[in-house]
C-alpha cells in the first residue's frame, strides 16, 4: 500500500443540481473520476469527505443531496469521512484513518475551493503532511465580487506559495511522487 491518499472533498449531489451548479461541474467530475481510477490502480487510498449540513440544508445527512455524486463510484477499501466544518480534520476520524495506514502525502480535490479545500489544505500542511492540490480538480461558485475562475486561480497561487504543491491532474503520478 502507498503512503499517499487522494482526498475527494464534498463531491456530493447537491453541488451539481439546481439553478447554480458548481463551476465546470461536468469537467470536475470527469477529472476527479480519472484521478480516482489512477489512484486505485496505484493502490493509493481514496478518501471521500462528505459534508453533513444542518436540518433542512441541501446537504442534510440521509437526503439525496447529501449523497456522494454517483459519478464517484465507491470501492471496497475507500474511506468515507463525515464532516461538519470546512476543515476535514476537525471533529472527524480523518487523522486516525490516515495514521492507521501510515499516510504521509495527501492529494486534494473537490469542493468548495475557498472553504473546505483551502482549510483542509492548510490543516494538512500544519499536521505535517506533504500536500498536493490538484489545480484543475477543485471548484466553487461565482460570488458578488469574484468569478469562480478567479477564486480558483487565486487559491492555486496562494496555497501553492506555501501550503501545497499545485499540479494539474494529468501531471499527478501516484507511482512517482515528484513527476511532472
Amino acid at each position: 500500500m502507498s503512503d499517499t491518499a487522494l482526498l475527494v472533498i464534498d463531491v456530493q449531489v447537491c453541488n451539481f443540481e439546481g439553478s447554480a451548479p458548481v463551476y465546470k461541474g461536468g469537467e470536475l467530475l470527469s477529472t476527479i473520476g480519472a484521478l480516482v481510477a489512477r489512484a486505485r490502480e496505484a493502490e493509493v487510498l481514496v478518501v471521500y469527505i462528505q459534508h453533513c449540513g444542518s436540518k433542512g440544508a441541501i446537504d442534510e445527512p440521509d437526503t439525496s443531496g447529501w449523497e456522494i455524486h454517483p459519478a464517484m463510484t465507491l470501492s471496497t477499501g475507500d474511506v468515507v469521512v463525515h464532516k461538519w466544518h470546512p476543515d476535514a480534520f476537525q471533529d472527524t476520524n480523518l487523522q486516525s484513518e490516515l495514521e492507521l495506514r501510515c499516510i504521509k502525502k495527501i492529494v486534494i480535490t473537490g469542493i468548495q475551493t475557498e472553504y473546505c479545500v483551502d482549510t483542509t489544505c492548510r490543516r494538512a500542511y500544519s499536521r505535517g503532511y506533504q500536500v498536493v492540490l490538484v489545480k484543475d480538480a477543485h471548484s466553487t461558485w461565482d460570488t458578488d465580487c469574484l468569478t469562480a475562475s478567479q477564486i480558483i486561480a487565486h487559491h492555486n497561487e496562494v496555497l501553492g506559495g506555501w501550503f501545497a504543491e499545485v499540479k494539474e491532474a494529468d501531471k499527478i503520478d501516484f507511482n512517482v511522487w515528484n513527476v511532472g
